[in-house]
């Protein structure tokens, strides 16, 4: 094979058999449960990586039913979310992520940078519950339910934070274990086509983990519950800080990853 083929071909690994396709990712009835709370807002703080602020110590605990995504199957995922800003502009900084398929969890961090591990997630109806489960491996580590449409909520307000900015914190390391791109992204939800939205009343239950530390934001309150369906397509991103460029301030050196 030559080196322009290697060139040519190269867009994901492995090159023969790459685990994604090329884009756009469309995302057919994506139903979310997103559970917002409130939480310490010292330990929220300590975990959002400059220039990213924190206005107001909520979290947004997410189960994401996908049954139908482009390149990527039917899968499940569950993680959470926290509101920031960036240089003025209100936006989202996923924090951590689980899932149950391997091709979005490759495609994810890859690509954008989503920090994907792999679980099992659920999200599914119960009667008169809807109910979002994650486990890692066997261990039950989150829990939500919520009244099953109990009210129809405001569609601009839903909207508006569909489109607003999603920031990812993309680290790839060098073949030395040093880091080779650390980078935020930023990225935005398109061609978004909401067909529901609803709330009511809910539950959010987290337990410690030692690989799975969803826990270390603890719940103080919860604030609202949020439960939709929509099509969209899931946009790539763009650079909007670089933590090892020359002429970008980092409070703290990058030191090299030396295995044990």
């Amino acid at each position: 094979m030559h080196e322009d083929t290697v060139r040519t071909r190269a867009f994901a690994m492995p090159l023969n058999s790459p685990a994604y396709p090329i884009g756009p990712y469309r995302f057919r009835n994506r139903e979310y449960l997103i559970i917002t709370y409130r939480t310490d807002p010292k330990k929220l703080r300590e975990l959002v990586p400059e220039p990213l602020q924190v206005d107001e110590p909520l979290v947004k605990f997410e189960f994401i039913r996908m049954p139908d995504s482009n390149g990527f199957g039917d899968y499940t995922e569950s993680g959470q979310v926290i509101p920031v800003s960036f240089r003025g502009r209100k936006g989202s900084y996923t924090h951590c992520m689980f899932l149950n398929d391997h091709s979005p969890i490759a495609g994810g961090r890859e690509l954008w940078g989503f920090p994907k591990k792999l679980a099992n997630p659920t999200l599914r109806t119960e009667v008169d519950t809807l109910v979002g489960t994650l486990d890692y491996g066997p261990v039950r580590v989150a829990t939500a339910t919520m009244g099953y449409k109990h009210r129809a909520t405001d569609v601009g307000s839903v909207m508006a934070s569909l489109r607003e900015p999603n920031f990812l914190l993309k680290i790839i390391p060098h073949v030395d274990g040093s880091t080779r791109i650390c980078e935020l992204v930023e990225f935005y939800l398109e061609d978004v086509d909401l067909k529901e939205a609803w709330t009511g009343p809910a539950s959010l239950n987290l337990w410690s983990h030692a690989l799975a530390p969803v826990a270390e934001l603890p719940i103080v309150e919860v604030v609202s519950a949020t439960h939709i369906v929509a099509d969209l397509t899931l946009g790539l991103g763009k650079v909007a800080h670089d933590y090892l460029a020359p002429s970008e301030p980092t409070r703290f050196p990058v030191k090299r990853y030396e295995p044990a």
